[in-house]
């Protein structure tokens, strides 16, 4: 069955009414629920505008004026050979490939797990594993003020699901692979949920990567929920290269135990719109938190991070670290905000942004807030917008160095510090080669 989804159409509501009705939706009474209030609130809602002060720097009007029909594999079958460029060296626990959001079995592979962890698709994960699903999904992620968020609960058919039991080390990474191919009618548009379930004592890391087969039209909105349990410790990395001409709109949503420990990672590279969400809850005390991105943009593209750390403990810590680059006439946002609650002394917490700007014609618009309520804290907070430094490209070239190179060697340095960061050297290795690929494109057009 064909399904339109249209703003115009009472918010969407006409297509979910036919989305109910699909014979793929294998519903219960829980999740319909769960799809219901999502709808509702989304109605309620409508997509953001630059009058919501979280959003006063991306309109999203392109995706509100346009027709999206659900995405389907159809005539789509990928061949290894295309798969295999999108892989990273060295072992994985599980390599779970969707396409246009539907799991696809004959691409995927799960290794032997240890004792008790599930590494599976959520679609089959609500009929085996129905009580663990239904006690974590939905519960973290805010409906309440999100528009997409509450656009992804309604519209959900599929996506990764991990559960790492009590006093269990993961030693390879899971490896979410998503791929978006065009099909035969409108753009599409693809609503992946992944839940990530770390109990106490555990450890995992997991790759989350959006890509695509070509140069095509649609919205992938992604919504994941990290469940990290106390003294655990779970990486988690998130590599963005879809269309130049897509929009992608991505969740995380952290709720963190005593003691735990979070890694997030995030590389952004494609897509036309991109907004990324990441919102970790340090519930518990003795949190530590580290959110650490690259955002690299050019030609008209549009990247809005948008960072909310909230500290409910004591004795938390949490450090942002986001870089961005940016060329022609693209734009990019960073709105990052820690909020410090009543309970939360001791709270340690830095956050930093810093942009180049390789184009007269670039922009950013960057916005680091504290919103603290607790009097015995250490926060900090800092940006910096600016163009390469010509005394440094002048120091590299009294050493012999061409002006070419020594700018080169100073765009390599200001990404490494965010590479750098990640534990995971196959996934740094990958990460290296895109950024590489995206200095030596610019460097063919100039």
């Amino acid at each position: 069955m064909s399904i339109t989804l249209r703003e115009k159409d009472n918010g969407y509501a006409d297509g979910f009414s036919k989305f109910l009705k699909d014979a793929s939706v294998n519903e219960t009474g829980w999740l319909r629920s769960v799809r219901e209030e999502g709808i509702a609130k989304f109605s309620e809602l409508g997509f953001p505008t630059p009058r919501d002060e979280d959003w006063r720097f991306t309109n999203v009007a392109p995706i509100a004026r346009a027709e999206f029909e659900l995405a389907r594999n159809g005539h789509v079958t990928p061949s290894a050979g295309d798969i295999r460029k999108f892989m990273f060296e060295g072992k994985a626990s599980g390599t779970l490939v969707f396409i246009n959001g539907r799991y696809a079995p004959g691409l995927s592979k799960i290794e032997t797990l240890p004792q008790g962890v599930i590494v599976t698709n959520l679609a089959e994960a609500v009929n085996r594993h129905e009580d663990l699903v239904k006690e974590h999904l939905a519960k973290y992620a805010d409906i309440k003020e999100e528009a997409f968020t509450a656009l992804n609960n309604a519209f959900f058919e599929d996506g990764g699901f991990i559960y790492i039991p009590k006093g269990t080390v993961l030693e390879d990474p899971v490896h979410l692979l998503y791929i978006s191919a065009s099909g035969d009618g409108k753009p599409g548009v693809t609503n992946p949920r992944n839940l990530i379930i770390t109990e106490d004592n555990s450890e995992a890391d997991v790759i989350e990567q959006y890509v695509s087969l070509e140069e095509s039209v649609y919205l992938s909105n992604v919504v994941t929920e990290l469940v990290v349990g106390e003294n655990s410790t779970l990486g988690h990395y998130l590599i963005e290269c879809e269309s130049k001409k897509s929009f992608n709109v991505s969740t995380l949503r952290a709720e963190q135990g005593k003691n735990s420990n979070i890694r997030s990672h995030s590389v952004l590279l494609g897509g036309a719109l991109v907004r990324n969400n990441i919102h970790p809850v340090l519930a518990g005390e003795g949190c530590d938190s580290l959110i650490n991105g690259l955002f690299m943009s050019s030609g008209r593209q549009h990247m809005d991070n948008y960072m909310k750390v909230e500290h409910v403990s004591p004795h938390s810590d949490s450090r942002q670290f986001y870089n961005g680059i940016l060329d022609g006439r693209s734009r990019g946002v960073f709105h990052g905000r820690i909020v410090v609650h009543e309970d939360a002394q001791k709270t340690d917490a830095k956050q930093t942004n810093r942009n180049l700007l390789l184009s007269d014609h670039a922009q950013i618009d960057t916005k680091p807030q504290l919103e603290i309520y607790a009097d015995d804290v250490k926060c900090t907070h800092g940006a910096t917008i600016g163009q390469i430094d010509e005394d440094a490209v002048f120091y590299l070239r009294s050493r012999g160095i061409s002006k070419e190179a020594s700018r080169e060697i100073i765009l390599n340095a200001f990404t490494n510090e965010t590479l750098e960061s990640m534990n995971l050297e196959s996934v740094k290795k990958y990460c290296a080669a895109l950024v590489a690929d995206w200095f030596s494109q610019r460097k063919s057009k100039a």
